[in-house]
């Protein structure tokens, strides 16, 4: 059953965020406008999509969810194959992902403090220095 879920919300996941997906979601509400004046903006017409999109939104929770699951736990097996791989990496962050935040910040603390500069300043051998990082609205 596991298996066949996860096949099905990739598939259903792939699908839905396609452009088209998103252009056939606005044709409904379009029409669904259009018709106000039919039914004249009665209850009914208001119930009809607003169930529809409860449901819409309650399912995809689920897949969503599911595939984002997935792809993180790819990310992780696939990091730590590399950390396994790099002779210098520190195997002690491979479960990082089953820690708490307070002891990830704790962690990066660590790692922050061991090498402050980035690689991208060190290969050019900038000097590191301490540099506002706002959005430039000062």
């Amino acid at each position: 059953m596991s298996h066949w879920f996860s096949r099905t919300a990739s598939r259903i996941a792939d699908f839905t965020g396609r452009s088209w997906a998103f252009l056939t979601a606005l044709l409904v509400i379009l029409v669904w406008v259009v018709t106000g004046p039919v039914f004249g903006f009665s209850d009914t017409w208001q119930l009809v999509i607003n169930t529809g999109t409860t449901i819409v939104t309650f399912l995809m929770v689920f897949l969503i969810q599911n595939t984002q699951n997935r792809d993180a736990r790819a990310i992780h097996l696939k990091l730590d194959e590399l950390l396994r791989a790099t002779p210098k990496a520190r195997n002690e962050f491979m479960e990082a992902e089953e820690e708490d935040l307070d002891e990830i910040e704790r962690e990066k603390a660590f790692v922050d403090k061991d090498d402050p500069a980035p690689p991208r300043e060190r290969a050019h051998g900038d000097k590191v220095r301490d540099r506002n990082q706002g959005n430039g609205k000062s």
